[in-house]
């Protein structure tokens, strides 16, 4: 064999082996990112409730658009739409949009009991009713108060784990009349939020470690002009 020929045919294995490694590297690549995805789950499948149920109070939701719509009615308790899976540790993303004159939330690790239930809270007992959804809530405030991303303890100790009064930064970023996007992270004892990309609360807290998700309608009195919540993109990932 000519040497001009052995190097013609070493060139072309070489080109064919490079090819091959980029082959092989792509398809890695694909595959990692398959992976990742497959690890989330689509809480809400764009035209349907299956696999929520409504709690507490008579706010209506209805599908629309590839969006859950929550509406407002009058004097009625706040309402919830409710997974019917509970979830320990994860990470919880949805984008959602809320009128200017109606607060709302999101609940994570929370609960409803059938009948009236005594629960210890800091060393001190209350009975919970049936019917009322209780639990951590990260919550939706459009106010000028902007607390928009904040831990509240809904119907069960009252109060504030984590506000935004220190914490100009998440309190802007809050988009009025526009679609926010939420990042919530449960580990344990951890709860994280991030609103539009800014971090909001990181607290620690160990009353409760499972439940389920709950997108909220506040009560609004005898206010008879419907307002709404919209949320879209409700997707989870389990740690």
């Amino acid at each position: 064999m000519t040497e001009r020929r052995a190097g013609y045919i070493s060139q072309q294995h070489m080109k064919k082996s490079v090819g091959l490694a980029i082959l092989a590297a792509m398809n890695l690549l694909v595959s990692c990112a398959t992976n990742t995805h497959s690890n989330w789950i689509a809480l809400f499948d764009g035209k349907t409730l299956n696999g929520w149920i409504q709690k507490g109070g008579k706010a209506k939701f209805r599908v629309e658009d590839g969006q859950i719509i929550g509406t407002s009615v009058p004097n009625t308790a706040n309402s919830f739409l409710c997974t019917t899976r509970e979830f320990s540790n994860f990470i919880l993303e949805l984008d959602f949009r809320v009128d200017e004159e109606l607060n709302s939330g999101v609940q994570i690790r929370s609960h409803c009991f059938d009948t009236p239930t005594t629960v210890s809270l800091n060393g001190k007992e209350k009975i919970i009713p049936a019917g009322i959804v209780h639990g951590y809530q990260v919550e939706i405030d459009p106010s000028s108060r902007a607390w928009t991303g904040g831990l509240y303890d809904e119907s069960r100790r009252g109060f504030y784990l984590n506000d935004l009064k220190n914490n100009e930064p998440a309190r802007k970023a809050f988009q009025h009349n526009a679609w926010n996007h939420f990042r919530i992270e449960c580990r344990d004892d951890s709860f994280k939020t991030w609103l539009n990309d800014v971090p909001a609360t990181n607290c620690k807290d160990d009353m409760t470690r499972s439940g389920f998700i709950g997108l909220q309608v506040h009560g609004v009195g005898n206010k008879e002009i419907p307002m709404e919540v919209r949320f879209r993109n409700i997707r989870l990932k389990e740690l």
